[in-house]
């Protein structure tokens, strides 16, 4: 027996001057095993590291055979190390031999010990590898002694973590944590962007693990435990969140994690058995917890795993005093987080901004159509995005392909620049059709809109070549507020839209917020169902003040010009009527204080809602005009939560019954006379958007980006053949048709008639 036992306190304090020591990583791993058996009282200790081809590979021994060090290795559930690693549970035997997981690895010279404990090396609830201590003699470990082989296992994750035994490996750049990794999800925002990962929410990065006075630990937990459960119960006592719903039974559950005694209870016993800072107990309990629940295979307790994350990140932050948002972004900053919403994206300054890559998310919702705005590469349902990057760690996000590489190689890296500069010199061609138009070769005209939000976004209409803003999402500024923008100041933003348009037009669409776009300072109601709830045009309606304010400072902008104003989710003509009403209030309201009215106002409604297809003659007897919204339309016509990902990617909009709505609209629109274009997804992609085209519509609106490789697709296509191909397939008589079928079908025709549709 070499020592006498120590606690994990003691333990730790030599393993800190260990840490401090001028010497190189392999040496410092070697010193660390010797210090743990050492105060342990154990003839072995070892530190087996996972690798990333699931290899856990022997890095540093006391006591077994040195010349198996990055020798011996054992597959992930093989043997009792694999068997920790693959479970994240620690394993204390008195005789291991007898386990029915044990195996031996000769090289080692394992077989003379018996009693054997094993405890994973977690970090953020990620396993990095396993750390052992063995004995000859049959004995359990005490409680103690696993809690300070826990303890010590931290200390490790975070040598592991730093990348210092990167090199250590005869196999290069294969440790789990450091290594390069390549994830596939589904693109948001096309584009390709090289740059350093920004957590949305970063973990908080615990320096400091040994606790000088655990008494003072333990008042300081007390006290963020405190101050984070009363922010808690300031959200639940928000009037907005008071009654039933679903929003509120989430934050019922977060309240039960933040008033849980058995969490408490172990990061005390963290503070107080193990000697640990409060902030190194919570990061330890938070790990512990993770890598159990993440294990599970029960939906609801995954799921629960975020609102735990998002609490410790919380408490880690009130022990700190850490404010992230207040941090300096670099210069190419790829925003890695599991989700978030259109007005948090727009806190971070786009300048720098050159990437989102979420682990939730689908292509509809409304922080992808924004990251398109923004023109950044955006990739969606990447698993484990978040517990796998660290804040810094280059990253590469293609959104074409829908592909994020984490920590790439020198060859990956150059791979993806020789793709940006071929990016380059295809954009190049398409500023070259700048000034022609989107005229196919049967001489069909379609005019290609851009849409935007901001004013940042104007210069992209010479940039682009667009014809005019199709789309002009007005809600974008009001997120941008910390308070309701006053008229002067809405007049001010969009007299410089048009002013930026100069004589090309731009459709306004009124104030679109409610449901997931909830402004700070509009008081929201919790809905069960907010995407079918009190927003847009009846919220509008509702507080006709709102509404009113945009309109006088939309007529006030565009006085002596001509201006057109969009209502959205008008789901029946008296709303468009009702809505026309406020415009001559305001009109008269101009007159009477003497001001210019515009040259010339046309009105027109979002054609979103399915209600609409069923009046479509009457409603164009009564506007100038109407743009088909197709994300909302195809959301509800197929009951597809665009923001669910678990149903979002089933429902296919080349669903022929979708399309054929579609068509309906041209048809009747035609019929009328009255213009109609389309604003969404389907018209920024080559391949749909030459099917709207069939359809009859001459007016599609898209982002900027998109416009060139559309209008190179424009100009190859022949389009009086492909209608009568559409036409056919849409055919309710030709039998049964699926959106596979339809886009197969299209492919082939652009194929053999030399019609390019990659963007």
């Amino acid at each position: 027996m070499r020592g006498t036992l120590v606690g994990p306190r003691v333990l730790l304090r030599r393993l800190r001057e260990v840490m401090a020591e001028p010497i190189s990583a392999q040496d410092r791993l070697n010193k660390i095993v010797v210090v743990i058996a050492a105060n342990m009282v154990a003839e072995v200790c070892s530190v087996y590291v996972l690798r990333g081809d699931g290899v856990l590979e022997l890095y540093a021994t006391e006591g077994l055979n040195p010349d198996s060090v990055h020798k011996a290795g054992l597959r992930l559930g093989q043997g009792l190390v694999g068997h920790i690693a693959e479970d994240a549970t620690a394993l204390n035997l008195p005789d291991a031999q007898l386990h029915p997981e044990f195996a031996y690895l000769p090289e080692t010279g394992e077989e003379i010990y018996h009693s054997f404990l094993g405890v994973p090396i977690l970090r953020a609830g990620r396993t990095l590898g396993v750390l052992v201590v063995q004995n000859k003699v049959r004995k359990s470990y005490s409680e103690e002694e696993e809690e300070a082989l826990q303890t010590t296992a931290m200390v490790i994750a975070e040598m592991i973590a730093a990348g210092e035994l990167s090199a250590l490996s005869p196999e290069p750049n294969v440790l789990e944590a450091g290594r390069p990794v390549s994830l596939s999800g589904v693109g948001l925002s096309d584009g390709v962007g090289l740059g350093y990962v920004v957590l949305h929410e970063p973990r908080v990065v615990v320096t400091n693990l040994i606790a000088e006075d655990p008494e003072a630990e333990i008042k300081r937990l007390e006290a963020a435990l405190s101050a984070l459960r009363e922010s808690v119960d300031n959200m639940l006592a928000k009037r907005e969140v008071s009654h039933h719903g679903e929003h509120r039974d989430v934050l019922e559950a977060y309240r039960m994690f933040a008033y849980d005694r058995g969490w408490v209870r172990r990061m005390e016993e963290a503070v107080l058995r193990s000697g640990l800072t409060a902030e190194a107990a919570v990061e330890r309990v938070q790990s512990d917890t993770r890598a159990k629940m993440m294990r599970q295979s029960d939906p609801y307790l995954r799921e629960r795993l975020h609102d735990f994350d998002d609490l410790t990140f919380r408490l880690l932050r009130e022990l700190i005093g850490k404010d992230h948002q207040g941090e300096e972004m670099p210069k190419d900053s790829i925003l890695v987080a599991r989700n978030m919403g259109p007005a948090e994206l727009l806190d971070y300054d786009r300048t720098k901004l050159r990437g989102l890559v979420l682990e939730e998310g689908s292509p509809s919702s409304h922080v992808a159509i924004v990251a398109r705005a923004l023109n950044i590469a955006a990739v969606a349902q990447v698993p484990d995005v978040v517990a796998l990057a660290e804040d810094g760690d280059a990253i590469i996000v293609d959104g074409e392909l829908a592909q994020v590489h984490l920590r790439p190689p020198p060859e990956v890296e150059q791979a993806f620049v020789e793709k940006v500069k071929f990016r380059a010199k295809r954009q190049e061609r398409y500023r070259q059709l700048r000034d022609f138009p989107a005229e196919t070769k049967d001489g069909v005209r379609v005019g290609l809109m851009m849409n935007a939000g901001l004013v940042y976004d104007m210069p992209h209409l010479d940039e682009s070549g667009a014809e005019g803003v199709g789309l002009f999402r007005t809600e974008l500024q009001f997120m941008l507020s910390s308070n309701f923008p006053r008229t002067s100041v809405q007049q001010q933003f969009y007299s410089r839209v048009l002013d930026a348009a100069g004589d090309r037009p731009v459709t306004f669409r009124t104030l679109d917020i409610g449901g997931d776009k909830v402004l700070p300072y509009i008081r929201a109601t919790a809905e069960e169902n907010p995407a079918l709830g009190w927003r847009a045009v009846r919220l509008g309606l509702d507080r006709p003040a709102l509404l009113r304010s945009q309109l006088r400072a939309l007529l006030k902008a565009a006085s002596g010009r001509n201006v057109r104003v969009m209502f959205p989710m008008v789901s029946e003509i008296d709303e468009f009527r009702r809505a026309r009403d406020l415009v001559e209030k305001e009109l008269a309201h101009l007159d009477r204080f003497g001001y210019e009215r515009p040259a010339q106002i046309e009105l027109g409604v979002m054609i979103e809602v399915p209600s609409l297809l069923f009046c479509l003659d009457e409603l164009f007897r009564e506007v100038d005009f109407a743009s088909v919204g197709s994300n909302d339309l195809f959301q509800f016509m197929l009951a597809v939560d665009r923001g669910n990902a678990a149903v979002s990617s089933r429902f296919d909009p080349l669903s022929p019954a979708f399309l054929r709505a579609l068509r309906l609209v041209a048809e009747r629109a035609a019929a009328a006379e009255k213009p109609v274009a389309l604003c969404g997804e389907l018209a920024g992609q080559p391949l749909t958007a030459m099917i709207l085209a069939g359809l009859g519509y001459r007016s599609i609106s898209m982002t900027p980006a998109s416009v060139g490789p559309v209008k190179a697709m424009m100009r190859e296509l022949t389009l009086a053949p492909f209608r009568s191909l559409l036409d056919e397939m849409l055919d309710p008589l030709a039998g049964e048709r699926g959106a596979e079928v339809v886009r197969r079908r299209v492919v082939d025709f652009a194929a053999q008639h030399g019609v390019p549709l990659s963007g």
